[in-house]
């Protein structure tokens, strides 16, 4: 069976996709940070978290030596954010490429100023692609301010970032 590869990248990128940032420290203090969009929720009890991340990502690494993420949501606004966060992060103090953070539970970094975030502890990896599919359990979450209307409306999405940036397929 031959597949068309622009069919498959279409299809692919009808998928919507909110915007986050992964962040993570490992025990030595090594901080990373990365703007990641593939995430969904897989499970109520006990509560699960997936997410895609490239697996020759700085961020990867410091990940897996961590245990632990943090997903910080990024909001309807904050473009700049997402486009910063596509770089490498560099640390300087108490900021990560210019944005202040404090620690969340288990000392992972929590970014000021967006809408939400969650702390996640990794239980399981599946590094079959050049993303790896990563399991978090959700330990410690929060929501930064009241959200009007629906919560998925205060998330950025991908295609608010213009037409020409996709991701997939």
């Amino acid at each position: 069976m031959t597949i068309d590869p622009d069919a498959k990248k279409t299809a692919l990128r009808m998928i919507p996709y909110g915007l986050y940032v992964l962040t993570a420290r490992d025990q030595d203090g090594e901080i990373a940070a990365a703007t990641i969009n593939w995430v969904t929720q897989a499970s109520f009890e006990p509560s699960l978290v997936v997410a895609g991340v490239k697996r020759d990502s700085h961020s990867y690494e410091v990940l897996k030596r961590a245990g632990h993420f943090a997903l910080n949501v990024l909001g309807k606004g904050q473009h700049d954010l997402a486009f910063t966060f596509f770089k490498p992060a560099e640390v300087d103090g108490d900021k990560i490429s210019g944005v202040g953070w404090r620690e969340g539970a288990a000392g992972q970094v929590i970014l000021e100023g967006l809408p939400a975030w969650v702390v996640c502890r990794v239980v399981d990896v599946r590094a079959d692609g050049d993303h790896a599919i990563v399991v978090g359990e959700v330990i410690d979450a929060g929501v930064e301010g009241a959200i009007e209307g629906r919560p998925d409306d205060a998330t950025l999405w991908l295609r608010d970032l213009g037409e020409n940036v996709f991701y997939g397929g």
